[in-house]
């Protein structure tokens, strides 16, 4: 497979991120940061991760090695080749090449699902995380995800993109992207940024609350969300 972000982490280099109106960005993550240069609320939000792990597009790693420095297991997951050779390569002790979407009851159930890195975005869209939230409820205890609020913005190629989106019936922060890294273009896909109040409508009815909202006076924000009992 072409795997544009996998060969960028194995050339310790940055992705280009494109946006299909044409805007171009390069990622703002540090995919090998240890936990001291992690985003407040994401250290903040480590005292909710517990038990047994499963890390949502773990890319190098950084997440699940922090956690099983502290002495949990985990199951890192990731689409792209490279990045599971990398996190392997840097001590990730299981980590599997599969998507959100096809985690299964193989894999076993897990305490906490982790999506650091702005990774609820892996839901995609409103339907897909409603849809993969309901499938996932049996088998996992808690999920700790982190989002960007795309309504925090005064760009207006980003506010022309979000009215683009509501004029095409998709949620304001549903990107349509691609990454490219030298002369390798990867496929499209969605990825879904949302406000908290977003995320709550898209909770409703799937069998989740929110427990927490992490957030301090950014736009990034980690939330908990627990079982409805």
């Amino acid at each position: 497979m072409v795997d544009p972000f996998g060969q960028m982490l194995l050339d310790g280099a940055d992705p280009v991120i494109e946006r299909d109106d044409g805007y171009i960005s390069t990622s703002v993550f540090d995919y090998l940061a240890p936990v001291r240069r992690w985003a407040a609320v994401e250290r903040r939000a480590l005292r909710w991760v517990r038990g047994r792990v499963l890390d949502v597009g773990a890319g190098a790693g950084r997440v699940a090695l922090e956690l099983q420095k502290r002495g949990l297991e985990v199951v890192a997951i990731d689409v792209s080749p490279g990045a599971v050779e990398v996190a392997r390569r840097r001590g990730v002790r299981d980590a599997r090449m599969l998507a959100l979407e096809d985690v299964d009851a193989s894999l076993g159930t897990f305490d906490t699902l982790v999506m650091f890195g702005n990774n609820f975005g892996l839901f995609g869209s409103r339907a897909k995380a409603r849809r993969l939230l309901r499938r996932l409820r049996p088998s996992v205890g808690r999920i700790v995800a982190a989002s960007n609020d795309p309504s925090d913005t005064d760009d207006p190629a980003h506010l022309a993109y979000q009215k683009r989106n509501r004029k095409r019936g998709r949620m304001p922060g549903q990107l349509r992207m691609r990454v490219r890294y030298r002369e390798l273009v990867g496929p499209w896909f969605d990825y879904l940024i949302v406000s908290p109040e977003e995320l709550a409508e898209i909770v409703e009815g799937t069998g989740w609350q929110i427990r927490r909202l992490i957030r301090d006076d950014g736009s990034y924000y980690v939330v908990v969300l627990e079982p409805l009992n």
